[in-house]
């Protein structure tokens, strides 16, 4: 190139006529350029996920219990709550897959009407606990001081006391309902994500860029809401994505216990509780509900691990 201007009569020091550039490439007109197309921040985290076999395995569990929940129970010629004692206590067979329970009520549709409850209440707990959490949280670490120390003594004392307390007193007053069982759960779950957020607040709020928008005049809402929360979203999600396996774990837990979702109803809580009668005689009844808790909870932490991997900041190349 340097020769080739030279023959030309160019030093190199003398601006390049442009009808001379245009036959050449980016790389060519600038060897220094690097010529790579632009990876936005959450683009490079989906490429860095979907390498991860485990997280991609976890995502296609979820969607096809996911799918079976909604379709099956509304596809299915029996209900959830049918009973037929001509066929009370059946091994798995062509009609019932996953055999029938003492009332003779297909166990398959049962459980697939449980992923219903559970999912519904795994989903909802952990999204209101992030609404919770964070904006407690954030409050609390951006605006420091005595606010900040009030706030956490408070949950201090909160965390102090066990969450399985709240669920059994709220369920003894509003009965054993979904509802209250969100209810109960949005009292004590928001603590983790909440001290999580604070930290980060913490942490971001010295950062050149909320310096910036303050020097520039926007509010403590605004620099909270626009700036600080959404450079923590990656933690959050990773944090609120644990919190979906302990709620349904949680719920399937106090049903197994009787104090949770009642029958005629079905979770997979209940499906366990009713299995253990029959456990050595009918051991089907239990190996079907207990393996849906399993893999979608372990599914749920594929995720969980493979997001907080592909979030990590530090692992950016």
């Amino acid at each position: 190139m340097e020769e080739t201007l030279r023959q030309g009569g160019f030093a190199m020091d003398d601006e390049i006529p442009v009808d001379l550039m245009e036959g050449l490439s980016a790389a060519e007109r600038d060897p220094e350029e690097i010529d790579r197309p632009s990876i936005s921040y959450w683009n490079m985290c989906w490429l860095r996920l979907k390498k991860d076999k485990l997280a991609m395995f976890g995502f296609a569990v979820i969607i096809v219990i996911t799918v079976l929940a909604i379709a099956v129970p509304m596809l299915s010629p029996y209900s959830y709550d049918q009973t037929d004692f001509a066929h009370m206590l059946e091994w798995p067979s062509r009609l019932h897959p996953f055999g029938t329970d003492k009332m003779g009520r297909d166990i398959f549709v049962r459980t697939m009407y449980g992923a219903r409850i559970s999912l519904t209440i795994g989903f909802t707990a952990a999204a209101i606990n992030m609404v919770i959490g964070v904006f407690y949280g954030g409050i609390a670490g951006y605006l420091g001081g005595r606010t900040d120390m009030i706030m956490m003594r408070i949950v201090d004392v909160l965390s102090g006391i066990p969450s399985l307390l709240y669920l059994i007193l709220i369920m003894m007053f509003l009965g054993n309902t979904v509802k209250s069982i969100l209810l109960a759960m949005c009292l004590t779950f928001w603590i983790t994500t909440a001290r999580m957020v604070r930290g980060q607040i913490l942490t971001l709020r010295e950062q050149d860029f909320a310096l910036a928008a303050k020097v520039c005049g926007q509010s403590r809402w605004q620099i909270l809401i626009h700036h600080l929360i959404p450079n923590s979203m990656g933690s959050i999600i990773v944090t609120v994505t644990f919190l979906i396996p302990q709620a349904i774990f949680q719920e399937a837990f106090l049903s197994f216990l009787g104090i949770g979702i009642q029958v005629p109803k079905a979770s997979w809580g209940t499906l366990a509780n009713d299995a253990i009668e029959y456990l050595f005689s009918y051991p089907y009844q239990m190996l079907f509900p207990a393996f849906a808790i399993s893999i979608t909870i372990f599914a749920l932490n594929f995720i969980g691990d493979g997001l907080r991997d592909a979030l990590d900041p530090r692992l950016k190349k």
